[in-house]
């Protein structure tokens, strides 16, 4: 079999999780020996797996039905997640969400990062099959490593001692940024260091005071920052703090727990299924809850809980998800196969 992934805007997204969802993708494949291009005028393929939203990605599904091409959709968003985003989402999000659902519906198969992103569209009528399959991650990526953590603390002056929290995301209201500041304010003596980026003519104007200037001397913005820097900042700092309101999963937590990092995050209805408060991470529900999670992890109150966290990651490795994305394709093409015999005889990219 051969898979056109289509991803358009690549370059604007690849800061995003949806960026870093396509390079685990390609990667999955590749261990798994399926063939596929990025070519979006390649006609030689068998299934269409498409990951983007704009009028290109419309027209790609167009595209491949005249060619009598499967299409699975990689929904990884929502009406939900694109609410307290940029200026004027929230009016917004309702028409998105139709039109995302509009084009949902031109897929053969859904694929979703988890079983509650699955319920969400299946409650906005979608009753196509869906597949909750993570986004995965690369573990090596991620494993600790003190070369890595040292220029961490060198790239930010941090002293031998001092107590780093850490947490990875766009300039949202959605991803709990005022609430990270917020709590920052009640520990001045630890350091909180926010990673990401997103043009901040795009967001509401509270959102930018507090990235430009409205935040305590303990708060850092450092912007987009990849590579040996962040993967040193996971597991060489003290917590990944995470308070986002919603995710269709949360790669960044994935990122962290592979990182065998110290993990809170809010607790909300996505990490139902995976994540379990005082097993592999902690959960709390109101900055007054943060605020003491924050000390007792901190001051080694509450115990590790890194190794179960890891343990988690490892279920959603990249060889794990390139398995089932190939039951997926698999399963696609048998259906093809049922109605149309004749377009597969040569599907194993021979």
């Amino acid at each position: 079999m051969k898979i056109l992934i289509y991803f358009e805007g690549a370059k604007v997204l690849a800061k995003s999780g949806i960026g870093r969802a396509l390079e685990h993708q390609k990667q999955a494949l590749e261990e798994m020996g399926i063939s596929y291009t990025l070519d979006s005028e390649c006609l030689d393929y068998d299934i269409l797996h498409i990951n983007t939203y704009g009028l290109n990605s419309r027209r790609m599904i167009r595209k491949a039905r005249r060619l009598g091409k499967k299409v699975i959709y990689h929904a990884h968003s929502t009406e939900e997640d694109f609410r307290n985003s940029f200026i004027g989402s929230n009016l917004l999000a309702p028409l998105f969400g139709r039109y995302l659902i509009s084009l949902y519906k031109k897929a053969d198969y859904l694929i979703t990062p988890t079983p509650y992103s699955k319920g969400l569209l299946e409650k906005h009528g979608l009753n196509l099959p869906i597949s909750a399959i993570s986004n995965g991650i690369d573990l090596k990526e991620y494993q600790p490593d003190s070369y890595k953590e040292k220029l961490f603390r060198d790239y930010f002056h941090l002293e031998p001692n001092q107590k780093v929290i850490i947490c990875v995301g766009l300039f949202f209201k959605r991803k709990g940024i005022i609430d990270f500041v917020e709590l920052a304010k009640k520990f001045p003596d630890y350091t909180f260091i926010w990673f990401g980026h997103v043009a901040l003519m795009s967001v509401p104007r509270n959102i930018r005071k507090i990235v430009k200037k409205d935040h305590p001397e303990n708060v850092i913005f450092p912007g987009y920052i990849k590579g040996d820097v962040l993967e040193g900042a996971y597991s060489g700092a003290d917590l990944f703090f995470f308070p986002s309101y919603e995710e269709t999963e949360g790669i960044v937590v994935l990122e962290a727990l592979a990182s065998r990092q110290q993990v809170l995050v809010r607790d909300i209805p996505v990490y139902q299924d995976w994540l379990i408060s005082g097993k592999n991470c902690y959960k709390a529900s109101s900055n007054e809850e943060f605020a003491k999670d924050i000390k007792r992890i901190i001051n080694g109150e509450f115990p590790s809980v890194a190794s179960e966290g890891f343990k988690t990651a490892e279920k959603r490795s990249i060889h794990a998800i390139g398995k089932q994305l190939m039951a997926v394709y698999q399963q696609v093409l048998a259906q093809e196969k049922e109605v149309l015999p004749f377009q597969l005889e040569n599907t194993d990219g021979k």
